[in-house]
C-alpha cells in the first residue's frame, strides 16, 4: 500500500492555489506547516487512515524542485462531470493542460481522464470510472 506521495515545489503559495482548486473537492483536508502542505482524507473516529496522503514541500536538499520525467500522480473523481470541473478549476488556479478531459483509446471504455501540470511542472491526472456515467462506446 502506498502511504503517501510527495511532490516538490519552489513556490508554496502557487502550489497551494493549484491543489486547493482540486483536492478539497475530492475530500482531502489540508494542514499547512513550516514543512509545506499536507493533504489527507478524513479519518472517521476509530478507523484507520485512508491512504495515500499527498504532500507538497520544498526540496530537502535546497536545490530547485523538478518534475519527475515519467512520474505522475492520479486522483479519482466521483464522475466525469467532476473531472471536467476540476480540470477547469486547476487551469484557473495556475495549472497547465496536458490532456483535455475525455476517453483515451489505450484505456478501458469507462476510464475518463484529464492530465494537468501543477505550477512546478508535476504531472497530475484526474479520472473517473463511474459505471453510472456513459462509457466511451455508449
Amino acid at each position: 500500500m502506498i502511504a503517501y506521495v510527495t511532490v516538490g515545489t519552489d513556490n508554496i503559495a502557487l502550489a497551494k492555489q493549484f491543489y486547493d482548486a482540486i483536492l478539497p473537492a475530492l475530500g482531502y483536508g489540508l494542514k499547512v506547516s513550516a514543512e509545506g502542505l499536507s493533504y489527507a482524507l478524513p479519518v472517521p473516529s476509530g478507523q484507520s487512515p485512508v491512504y495515500p496522503d499527498f504532500y507538497v514541500k520544498p526540496t530537502f536538499d535546497g536545490r530547485p524542485a523538478t518534475a519527475g520525467n515519467g512520474a505522475m500522480v492520479a486522483f479519482e473523481a466521483q464522475n466525469q462531470r467532476q473531472v471536467r470541473a476540476l480540470h477547469a478549476a486547476a487551469l484557473l488556479a495556475g495549472g497547465t493542460d496536458e490532456g483535455q478531459p475525455g476517453f483515451r483509446p489505450a484505456y478501458g471504455a469507462r476510464f475518463f481522464v484529464c492530465y494537468l501540470r501543477d505550477p512546478q511542472g508535476n504531472k497530475i491526472a484526474l479520472f473517473s470510472s463511474n459505471p453510472a456515467d456513459p462509457g466511451r462506446d455508449d
